[in-house]
């Protein structure tokens, strides 16, 4: 191990912190104080295999210091990189890796304003113009600029978090009671995933939205005190309507009863899933021919089916929780409205993989899903639906859920695996791709939240109703994000093949229809006279654009495009991890050569528009990732079908 350790010595604070979550350490090589008696404690240390089983702690113990100081000091960092046995330099590239983490001293409130693509066009601009004014250095608030925070729905957003509110640790069995704690309080619920079940501290937040300033100032100031946020059926405009599959059970189910979800079908699909045993499920999920809903559509049985097959043991099911795409947010209304449907198609899941631990790896962004989630973990674990004996049938499954950090690149999967193992969420190159060797190099199966929810109904149904939805080649119900210019923004649930005309009359689009970006940031636009378009994966293919993970956002011809799609580029740069050149400087190229371009037209752009399709194109032909490869799209089609700069 590379010391390098500095001069800094952690406060009694942030040292009560990592103890909260690893317990005391056994010895001075760990950071415990010195006895000058115990000569083996001067002789030997503990490494090896120990050492590396707990570097996948990294990532929670970064979240305790932050969560109980508001940033992470140099003497922090090693007493928690002594605890893990990380060396620090390493540790350092960690922390400065994620948005919400600082290595510099900072208010222990901080104010995230969202200003991407819904918010900008909502007055986020402004919003933040004022909050800025008013809330000066002696506020001990600290405003940032945010990225999509996922309340598209209800812009602009704002996000309060406010740090060190309980210096005691979090046990389990408040995890149940967290849900009636009081509004805008969040108890971060991560197992160490080595049997203990000690959480980190609470700390306060405080969402509003749509935000004014008076109201945002408010969050930031008491967010403990801060009226709670809308029940989440508020984002499903559809709620009541018997012909719902996906969302039928939000704003008419509890969402914190476990009694409430059983007696509306619950468990229906994993008793099921007992009957026909790993195989049969992964036939039925085949035959009734599930994609992922993430975006990259790839057959959901194919993936289960390769990650069993595998020898190598033990498996792994990672349920990829962080959508970051500006203007989605459908994963996080299932899961405040609807989370014991993900323990359970998690646990199926699991079982048709042969993973017998779960992690859930939930975007730091959403607390009220977090609760809501920890809450039913819990309560599942209770009652015999988590744990050592799954309803009797003599199959061990269990739930971590890991908490990001902002970080859009995390929603690449194996990027999100380096986050949980406690190392920069850089993508890594494939193959090997992850049902052979993902986390902690093992055989894995990732899926995000729609696409596992998708399960239910497929076991529930059968097969071939289910595939009888939709069309023969986009089989099944979709989730659709409606934002920006519409009447009733939130999340819609239709067949796939119904066309974005009809989406939209169902949002009420509104008058003055200038353009439809597809599939978010790193989807395209569409001109008001191809609403004929069919929501599938093949549709859209065949009109040369992308559903992506269902992002829909209007705009109407008040919207300055040039500022959008600078916004785009903006949001591009920031979010690259870096690590690979195209991307890393293809992504500033791009932002730089829209900003000369941003007030000119015609000839004169023309020399900028002929770098970008240049830049794009090494983007999409050489980078790492989807981010780099996608990063040109959005641009791209405002410039062939819109006449961005014309």
């Amino acid at each position: 191990m590379d010391l390098r350790f500095g001069d800094g010595k952690p406060t009694d604070e942030e040292r009560e912190a990592v103890d909260a979550l690893l317990g005391p350490p056994e010895s001075s090589w760990e950071g415990a104080d010195r006895d000058a008696r115990d000569e083996t404690d001067l002789r030997w240390a503990r490494g090896g295999r120990e050492a590396r089983d707990r570097r996948d702690l990294l990532l929670p113990g970064l979240h305790a210091l932050n969560d109980r100081v508001g940033w992470i000091s140099e003497g922090a960092l090693d007493y928690l990189c002594r605890r893990l046995t990380v060396p620090p330099a390493e540790a350092y590239g960690v922390a400065t890796f994620y948005a919400m983490f600082s290595v510099r001293p900072r208010p222990a409130t901080v104010l995230h304003v969202c200003t991407d693509l819904a918010c900008a066009t909502a007055g986020a601009g402004e919003l933040c113009a004022a909050v800025e004014a008013r809330l000066g250095p002696e506020s001990g608030v600290k405003v940032e600029r945010s990225p999509c925070l996922g309340l598209c729905e209800r812009a602009p957003a704002a996000l309060a978090i406010r740090a060190g509110i309980s210096a005691r640790p979090a046990f389990e069995d408040e995890a149940v009671q967290a849900d009636s704690g009081g509004p805008g309080v969040a108890a971060p619920g991560v197992g160490t995933g080595k049997g203990r079940r000690m959480r980190e501290p609470r700390y306060a937040t405080a969402v509003t939205a749509p935000a004014t300033p008076e109201a945002a100032i408010t969050a930031a100031t008491t967010p403990e005190d801060a009226p709670p946020e809308p029940a989440p059926a508020l984002a499903v405009p559809q709620t009541g309507d018997p012909t719902l599959t996906l969302l039928r059970r939000i704003g008419t189910t509890d969402p914190t009863s476990l009694d409430a979800y059983r007696a509306a079908g619950g468990y229906t699909a994993l008793r099921r899933a007992f009957a026909l045993g790993p195989a049969g499920v992964i036939r039925e999920v085949t035959d009734a021919g599930l994609v992922g809903r993430g975006g990259a559509a790839f057959p959901t049985g194919r993936k289960w089916q390769a990650t069993a097959a595998q020898p190598d043991r033990p498996h792994y099911l990672v349920c990829n929780a962080d959508e970051s795409e500006p203007g989605t947010f459908k994963d996080r209304v299932l899961m405040e409205g609807d989370p014991y449907a993900l323990v359970e198609a998690m646990t199926i899941a699991g079982y048709a993989t042969g993973a017998h631990r779960g992690y859930l790896y939930l975007r730091g962004e959403y607390p009220r899903a977090l609760v809501r989630l920890t809450h039913a973990v819990a309560q599942a674990r209770a009652r015999g639906l988590l744990g050592d004996d799954v309803l009797g049938q003599g199959y061990a499954f269990d739930i971590e859920i890991r908490r990001g950090a902002g970080a859009y690149i995390c929603g690449e999967e194996t990027a999100l695996f380096n986050s949980i193992e406690g190392r920069r969420g850089e993508p890594r190159s494939k193959p090997p791709f992850p049902v052979e060797k993902g986390l902690f190099g093992k055989p894995t199966a990732a899926n995000n939240v729609e696409t596992l929810v998708n399960v239910l109904p497929i076991l529930t149904m059968g097969a071939q109703a289910y595939a009888a939805i939709g069309t023969p080649s986009s089989t099944g119900p979709k989730l659709f994000c409606v934002s920006g210019s519409v009447r009733r923004p939130g999340v819609y649930e239709l067949p796939f093949g119904a066309t974005l005309g009809e989406l939209l009359t169902l949002a009420g689009v509104r008058d003055g229809l200038r353009a439809v970006l597809l599939g978010g940031a790193a989807g395209g636009f569409v001109r008001p006279d191809e609403l004929g378009i069919p929501l599938t994966f093949e549709g859209t293919r065949e009109a040369g654009t992308t559903l992506g993970s269902g992002v829909v956002m209007a705009f109407d011809d008040t919207v300055p495009l040039p500022r959008l799609l600078l916004r785009i580029a903006e949001f591009f740069r920031d979010e690259s991890c870096g690590q690979c050149v195209p991307c890393r400087v293809g992504t500033v190229r791009q932002e730089e050569a829209l900003h000369r371009i941003a007030e000119r037209t015609g000839a004169a752009a023309a020399g900028d528009v002929a770098l970008l399709r240049e830049v794009g194109r090494a983007m999409r032909d050489s980078s790492i990732c989807g981010l780099g490869q996608t990063a040109w799209n959005a641009v791209e089609s405002a410039i062939d079908r819109l006449g961005a700069y014309e």
